[in-house]
Order: structure tokens, then C-alpha cells, then sequence
């Protein structure tokens, strides 16, 4: 016992001469405790800016997304960006107005409050998100420059007040607005070239994996152009000067506003006839016809479709009108308004252009003397059934059609409407056609809007030689001269309106677009003979011509 004990003192000596050895931690540590980790994703949500036009905020709406009013609660944000949707907007001002293109460097100037040219003294009207996009890309307006008015408002209140301009999206371009060109570019041109146009803004997503944007508000495929003309009658002094300078020549100076069209109307009031004489300068002559050759001249404007509901188609006779019919036919030029009997002569002609359904009819509607009509055997012009026209144009327009009609009617030298115009133009309008016009006018008519439709009374000659008119009382007019080509812009099924051509007739036979002058000053006056604005204190200049005297019956 004491040696056991003895031994024990020792060791406990021997343990204290040497250094404790360190425990490795990780061996002492006591075991991690368990813990799970759950993460709840934001619910998918979506947040506009208020500068993203309405359209583009309905189709986001219409996204499997809701939307929020909080941008820190969104997962997807829709916003100004450098790339994505491209919308496109249009600088308009009233229908009514003279001006046509405007310098995007005074568009900016007026906007910082230095409204130079034809901004000067004007504000601009903007939808709300309007405002707020431009004021993002060009920094905010000068005082009084912009004023921020619901959409659907903009339009009567540029009317009401005839000063003040606007800018709206492409897709809200109306009849009622006449579209201004910056820099030579608009939106309702086939050449408008979107790298060189200003007002444009790119819309995007934040992820834009989320779902697809539109590429843009406006698609060059889905835009159509008629342009519609005047008087053509290639006889007397236009077909002298087209045998000694030309077939061509009445087209020269005029040619790219025809070619160019989508779909170019010719209202070729006289037949072609292989026996019509050579022609002779001088309005004696009131048996009118046309050399076959002359129709060249039709060919080299691009014509796509003819009016026959002319005066003078029935000049030379049955054999001249079906000879005529036949050319058209082999052209492959389809026509309207005439044909080789009554029935033909009211069928309407119907044309898809890109994607636009249109429909062309139209009648002779004189009262105060008969011309020879198209009869159940014989050929000629369509009468003016109004009956029958209204139900057609129920029917077309049931089936998506675009209606245009276009008359021959009572004709009288001065700016119109003339007798009956005014009742039975409208009457058409109020059946449905999105554009009724006269192509019977030697002396360019007014205009005007009737409801959701464009009348135009007269558009005066296009090609046909009447350089001057020599009244009863001896005096003289030189109106006939002043030329109206309309051209009418279709876009995705929709009427967009009308771009008012004006060229000024030379040389017995060809128009040549205006200068700026004749052109301020005829619109200026047109603009009042509609009733839309007061006179400006611009007289139609009257050009020196010199004529051989003419005496007309």
C-alpha cells in the first residue's frame, strides 16, 4: 500500500515537468446545429412609365403580368431605351393649314423657348405620356412651350383655337390633322427612312425575355397610297402638243406623284379611236376622242385604274367605247364607272393593297343636261342610282371594304359646290365612303369633312388644255389652270387622310407642281372657300401668260 502510493506521488511529479499538449479545436468544437434557409421570390410584376404611349401600355396590359404603381415593386420595368419597341410620333397641326415641312432645328428651338419660322408664336399640344417621353429625351420644355391635354381632346382643341400644333403617336393620326414633314421626312411617305426622322423614341424592358414587344407603331407594308386626279381628256391642244413634243410630255414634270403611288386613278373622259383626226388647237371642237397611241401616256404615269364616268365617252360611238374597253383589258387596267353595258358600268372595282381592302365605284350625276349612259345593250357612263350605290357601299363596307366614289357632276367656273353637288356628294359620304371626290371640275372645288369622311368637290383638270375661261360678260379666268392631286394614305384597314398636290397647268397640256408662292396662296384661299379659316391677305398671284385668243360658245 505505501509502495503503491509512493508511485503515484512520482508520477504526478514527472507529469508536471512537461508542457500540456493543445487539444485541436475543431475536436473540441461542439457539432454545427442544423438550420434550413427559404427564400420567397418577388411576385411577378410589371411597371410602365408614364411616358410610354397608350397603345404600347395596352398591350403590355394585356400581358399574363399584373402591374404596379411602385417601380421598386416591379420585376419588369417598361421604359425609355436604347433599343426595343421604336415609336414612332408625327408633328400635325389642323387640316387647314398652309405649311407643309418644318426644320427639326426650330422644332428644338421652340421647345427651349426660341420659336423661330413657322413655330414662331405657337405651342405644342402633347397627350400626357407624350410630354413626359420628350421632356426625357430633350429636357424640359420653356414656360408656356407645352401643354399636356387628354388624347381624346387634342384634335378639337387644335381646331378650336387654329394656332397651336401637336404631337401624337403615329397610330392616332387622324383625316382631321395634316401631318407636317421634319427635315423632308413623314411618317405617311413610302420613303420615309426612320434613320433620318427625329421623332422616334425606343420603348424596352428591363428583362426583355419576359414577353415580346411590338417592333414598332408603324409597319411600311401595311401603307397604302390613291392618289386621285382630275380631268384628263388628251384632245384639242394637249394632244397637238403631245404630237409635236412628246405622247409623254403632259406627265414629265408630275411623274414621280403618279408613278409612285400605290395605286394611281386616271378619269380618261374620252375614247380612243383609230379614226379620230389629227388634232387641232381650239376649244370648236366638241366631238372628242383620243389617238390609241395616246394611251402611253398612261402607261408611262403608272395608271392602275380608270374612271369612265365621263361626259365625252360616247363621242365617237359603240365601236370607239368597246375599242376602248378592249385596250384597258389587255392592258390588264381595270375600270369603273363605265362599261359596255349599265350593269358593267355599276360593278364595283376591288383591290387589296398591303393588306388595305378598296373599293372604287362611282357614277354621272348631271341633271341640267344628259350626256348618253350606259343602258342595259349599249355602253357608256354609269347613271347615278343613289339607291343602288348606298346599298352597295352597305354591303362592301360590311365586308371590310374602303370605299371611294368618285362623280362626274354638274360643273361651274368658280370654287364650288355647284347645283346638286352638296346633296348628292353627301350621300355618299353618309352611305359610308371614306372619300368621296369629284372628277368632273375644269375650276378646282372646296372642300370638307363629313363625319368620318372627306369630301372633295373638284379637283380641276389634270391633263386637258384649258388654260384660261372667258366668261359671259367677256371677262377672263385663268382658275382652270390650278390643279388639285389628292393623294390619300391607307394604313392597316384605316382611312389616315389626304395630302393636298397642287400643280399649276403649261403649255395646253402638262402641270407642273407649284412654287411656294402659288401654293401659299391657292391653299390659303381654298382653306377659306371651305369655311375653315379666315382669309389671309394673299391674293392668288396671277401669272403673265400670253395666249391665243379663244372663243368659246
Amino acid at each position: 500500500m505505501k509502495q503503491t502510493f509512493i508511485y503515484l506521488i512520482c508520477m504526478f511529479i514527472l507529469a508536471a515537468c512537461f508542457p500540456a499538449t493543445a487539444v485541436p479545436i475543431e475536436t473540441a468544437a461542439l457539432p454545427e446545429p442544423t438550420r434550413t434557409v427559404t427564400t420567397t421570390p418577388m411576385p411577378a410584376a410589371l411597371w410602365v412609365s408614364p411616358a410610354v404611349p397608350n397603345d404600347l401600355r395596352l398591350i403590355a396590359q394585356s400581358r399574363d403580368i399584373p402591374l404596379v404603381d411602385d417601380s421598386a415593386l416591379a420585376t419588369q420595368k417598361l421604359d425609355l431605351s436604347e433599343s426595343g419597341a421604336l415609336w414612332i410620333y408625327a408633328l400635325v397641326a389642323p387640316f387647314p393649314t398652309v405649311t407643309d415641312d418644318v426644320a427639326y432645328e426650330d422644332l428644338i428651338s421652340a421647345w427651349n423657348g426660341a420659336s423661330s419660322g413657322p413655330l414662331a408664336g405657337r405651342g405644342l399640344l402633347m397627350a400626357e405620356s407624350t410630354l413626359e417621353a420628350f421632356t426625357a429625351l430633350w429636357g424640359e420644355p420653356a414656360a408656356g412651350v407645352a401643354r399636356s391635354i387628354p388624347s381624346d381632346e387634342l384634335l378639337d382643341l387644335a381646331w378650336l383655337e387654329m394656332s397651336d400644333w401637336a404631337v401624337i403617336p403615329f397610330e392616332e393620326i387622324n383625316p382631321k390633322w395634316k401631318v407636317l414633314s421634319l427635315d423632308g421626312q413623314s411618317p405617311l411617305h413610302k420613303d420615309f427612312d426612320t434613320e433620318l426622322y427625329p421623332l422616334k423614341i425606343n420603348f424596352g424592358l428591363s428583362d426583355s425575355e419576359s414577353f415580346a414587344l411590338p417592333e414598332s407603331n408603324r409597319d411600311a407594308s401595311k401603307l397604302a397610297t390613291v392618289v386621285l386626279t382630275g380631268v384628263t381628256a388628251l384632245v384639242r391642244a394637249t394632244a397637238f402638243t403631245m404630237e409635236t413634243k412628246g405622247v409623254t410630255r403632259p406627265g414629265e414634270l408630275i411623274h414621280d406623284w403618279l408613278y409612285n403611288a400605290d395605286v394611281t386613278h386616271i378619269s380618261n373622259e374620252v375614247a380612243f379611236d383609230k379614226r379620230c383626226p389629227y388634232p387641232t388647237p381650239g376649244y370648236t371642237n366638241f366631238i372628242l376622242c383620243s389617238d390609241p397611241k395616246y394611251f402611253e401616256l398612261l402607261k408611262y404615269v403608272g395608271t392602275d385604274i380608270v374612271e369612265l364616268t365621263g361626259d365625252h365617252f360616247t363621242d365617237r360611238g359603240t365601236q370607239a367605247m368597246l375599242d376602248t374597253l378592249e385596250i384597258y383589258k389587255q392592258n390588264n387596267l381595270p375600270y369603273y364607272g363605265g362599261g359596255a353595258n349599265a350593269e358593267e358600268a355599276r360593278l364595283p372595282v376591288l383591290m387589296e393593297v398591303n393588306g388595305n381592302k378598296l373599293a372604287f365605284m362611282g357614277c354621272n350625276g348631271k341633271k341640267s343636261y344628259v350626256f348618253v349612259k350606259a343602258t342595259a345593250t349599249s355602253p357608256g357612263a354609269a347613271d347615278c342610282d343613289y339607291d343602288f350605290f348606298t346599298k352597295q357601299i352597305n354591303e362592301l363596307k360590311a365586308q371590310g371594304y374602303m370605299v371611294i366614289f368618285t362623280f362626274q357632276h354638274e360643273e361651274c367656273y368658280h370654287s364650288g359646290p355647284c347645283y346638286a353637288h352638296g346633296e348628292d356628294f353627301r350621300s355618299m359620304a353618309d352611305a359610308g365612303a371614306v372619300v368621296v371626290s369629284g372628277s368632273q371640275a375644269h375650276f378646282p372645288h372646296l372642300m370638307e369633312f363629313r363625319g368620318d369622311s372627306f369630301i372633295h368637290y373638284g379637283l380641276g383638270n389634270l391633263f386637258f388644255d384649258q388654260m384660261m375661261y372667258i366668261l359671259p360678260d367677256g371677262s377672263v379666268i385663268d382658275g382652270t389652270r390650278r390643279e388639285f392631286i389628292d393623294r390619300h394614305v391607307f394604313y392597316d384597314g384605316r382611312y389616315l387622310g389626304v395630302e393636298l398636290l397642287t400643280a399649276m397647268l403649261e403649255d395646253f397640256s402638262r402641270p407642273r407642281p407649284m412654287n411656294e408662292r402659288e401654293r401659299t396662296a391657292f391653299l390659303s384661299n381654298y382653306f377659306y372657300f371651305s369655311g375653315w379659316v379666315p382669309l389671309l391677305p394673299t391674293p392668288i398671284p396671277q401669272p403673265t401668260v400670253t395666249l391665243t385668243p379663244i372663243v368659246l360658245p
